[in-house]
């Protein structure tokens, strides 16, 4: 740095000094159509269902998630990603309703398609957690452990089934051996190669998940640390990056995306496809109870956190905020 005298040459501060300037000068810049958002739909609810761990989310009912839908659509967001939530009586071993034609899953992703067509990427979690007696993301064996290999059978069908439902996207979250390659064969056997796989690549086994498990109507016992990866290990996410981009995945996700940014950056750094980061239940929770207690400043904090996801490399984020966001962005511009 050259100085004159006592002072300093180079004045960094001077592309801070006002609101247009640090506008112009901005690195990173958040758009509506930057993000995804995760919507819950709810078998035989008459209402909304308030999420108590999660203020502002809600189990829909089917009317209600096509007016979120068509909210999102409008406000320029890219896609909404649907999860079903069964009535406890049809969940069983198998997680069948997650492959019944008329699962609510299924049925949610015909009503949200002949709502918004083609304006919105409609997407559908590829997985068995929320449909399983045991909650977990597979069938198991009869030790009681997740079954592989017996699980991708099921991923295979379920891929289908909501193909056939409206789904423009899939995105397998279980976390299984060889998952991406099984389903995108059964995509194409039926003719489905238009149908795009978001690959969950680096899923950790994260503490941050507590508020989804209400979400969802979870039944899990135990925890999922035979299949999600260790929170320890970054080198592991990208093996599994190069298996899923081997096995045909069209876009690579790392979840949660807060507390492995580090992960994130690295994965986004390796490829040439599109990468997604899931700002999850957790992250959105502990922003709205401080906001809630006074603690920090609400809006400042989810702009500020979801700036911090795509500096870090993520081209699509899914949030809880993504309507309320994209209408602020559009409102502002």
């Amino acid at each position: 740095m050259t100085t004159y005298g006592s002072f300093p040459g180079t004045r960094p501060r001077r592309l801070r000094t006002s609101p247009v300037m640090r506008r112009m000068v901005a690195e990173t810049r958040l758009h509506p159509a930057d993000f995804i958002l995760p919507a819950f739909v709810r078998e035989g609810a008459a209402e909304p269902v308030p999420i108590s761990a999660m203020p502002g989310v809600v189990q829909h009912t089917r009317d209600s998630l096509k007016k979120a839908a068509a909210e999102a659509a409008a406000a320029g967001v890219s896609g909404i990603m649907l999860f079903g939530v069964p009535e406890d009586a049809k969940k069983d071993g198998a997680g069948t309703a997650g492959t019944d034609p008329d699962g609510i899953l299924q049925v949610a992703l015909r009503d949200v398609r002949a709502e918004v067509g083609d304006d919105l990427l409609v997407m559908s979690d590829l997985c068995l957690d929320e449909f399983t007696d045991h909650g977990h993301c597979g069938v198991l064996d009869a030790q009681g452990r997740v079954d592989n290999d017996a699980t991708l059978e099921r991923y295979a069908e379920m891929a289908q089934v909501q193909a056939d439902a409206g789904a423009h996207v899939v995105g397998p979250s279980g976390m299984m051996d060889g998952q991406i390659g099984v389903i995108r064969d059964a995509l194409d056997q039926i003719g489905r190669d238009d149908v795009a796989i978001l690959a969950y690549t680096a899923k950790y086994a994260s503490a941050f998940y507590g508020p989804f498990r209400e979400a969802v109507g979870s039944s899990l016992q135990g925890d999922r640390r035979t299949y999600q990866q260790d929170p320890a290990n970054l080198r592991e996410s990208m093996r599994e990056l190069a298996l899923d981009l081997e096995e045909g995945a069209d876009m690579v996700m790392v979840k949660p995306a807060g507390p492995y940014l580090d992960v994130l950056a690295k994965v986004a750094d390796a490829v040439d496809v599109p990468v997604v980061a899931y700002q999850i239940s957790g992250e959105y929770s502990m922003i709205e109870a401080a906001a809630e207690k006074g603690w920090i400043d609400r809006d400042r904090a989810i702009i500020e956190s979801l700036t911090g996801i795509r500096r870090a490399g993520a081209r699509t984020v899914l949030t809880y905020w993504a309507t309320e966001v994209a209408q602020k962005l559009s409102a502002a511009r």
